[in-house]
């Protein structure tokens, strides 16, 4: 099972990326609430494609728990049956977890990918765990961070299926992308046990304590980034053009554009130090490089009214710019521990 394990934990490493990528796009195309309950998208295991599949068809034979949209609501079948010429209300009812009944085809598809993608991240991480029990001798760390994995995508699913039935709660949204970084940190960690390897590094004070430092400014940012994120989703709802979208923002606009000079000078000075002293950790050069591009792509979403898969590239960069720093963070802990 052993030699295994690292191929299926990268894998599902990879699956965990896409579906934070799937994510982004749901929100840049305003498709949360594409497939309306859960675990199913509108009743089906496999979406609908066009309005007339979820309206009233006679004749028909329903499934229970299948969806239709009648009178802009949405109503699900009590039991199997096959319907009459005219509809009748006894053998349905209304779904009460919440009042949206709309059907996008692209939006209802974008979100069962980003479902799918879900499924088979949460799939890749059990086979993982049950792959890490080759190093149970050596190292239980390995299978119980594998297990929290497993236990945190559960999580993850639950929480998918709040939001769903919250229509977009803000506070949950952000425990969802956080969650996501957790499950990417203990990812990385039982990666990084498995294949790290011996390297020319030095331990120096000051760089330890900033690399913790740099890491909680990032989470810090990307929470800020999410209540800015939900506010814009508020003004874009109203039906306002983009260029409308930052002419009134809150103040946490202005904190996260500020806050981001701080987490730049932070990330600097760990460039610097690491230059300085050429303390060898090479991956520092990586976690400026991308917190440059995350901060031209605000000012992109700023200055020419949020193009298309902006929001999605600043979402995926600061996922990668926190991994880099997390890895940054392993790899110097290493040092310390010798």
């Amino acid at each position: 099972m052993k030699k295994y394990f690292l191929t299926t934990a990268k894998t599902a490493l990879v699956l965990v990326y896409l579906v934070i990528l799937a994510g982004a796009l749901v929100r840049m195309t305003g498709s949360g609430m594409g497939c309306p309950d859960w675990p199913k998208c509108f009743g089906y295991y496999i979406p609908p494609t066009e309005q007339k599949e979820l309206e009233f068809t006679p004749n028909k034979a329903y499934d229970k728990g299948q969806v239709i949209i009648k009178d802009e609501g949405l109503l699900v079948a009590k039991s199997d049956f096959i319907a009459s010429t005219s509809f009748s209300e006894t053998n349905w009812k209304a779904y009460t977890k919440h009042d949206y009944a709309i059907f996008n085809p692209a939006h209802t598809w974008i979100e069962y990918i980003n479902r799918l993608l879900g499924a088979l991240a949460g799939i890749a991480c059990f086979v993982a765990f049950i792959f890490a029990f080759g190093y149970w001798k050596e190292n239980k760390k390995i299978v119980v961070y594998s297990l929290l994995v497993c236990i945190l995508m559960g999580f993850q699913a639950w929480l998918g299926k709040t939001v769903v039935d919250s229509v977009l709660s803000p506070v949950k949204i952000t425990t969802h992308m956080l969650t996501a970084f957790l499950i990417v940190a203990l990812q990385l960690y039982v990666i990084y046990v498995v294949s790290a390897k011996n390297s020319i590094r030095k331990y120096d004070k000051k760089f330890s304590i900033a690399l913790v430092v740099v890491l909680l400014l990032t989470v810090v940012q990307v929470v800020l980034g999410t209540y800015v994120r939900e506010f814009i989703d508020t003004i874009e709802k109203s039906g306002a053009p983009k260029s409308f979208w930052l002419l009134q923002p809150e103040i946490t606009f202005y904190f996260h554009r500020s806050f981001s000079i701080v987490v730049f000078l932070a990330n600097l000075f760990l460039l610097l130090r690491n230059r300085n002293l050429q303390l060898g950790f090479e991956k520092v050069n990586w976690v400026v490089r991308i917190l440059i591009f995350e901060i031209i792509s605000g000012v992109i979403m700023v200055y020419v009214d949020f193009p298309f898969g902006s929001q999605t590239i600043h979402l995926v960069l600061a996922t990668f710019l926190f991994s880099f720093q997390f890895y940054l963070l392993l790899e110097n802990k290493k040092i310390t521990e010798k």
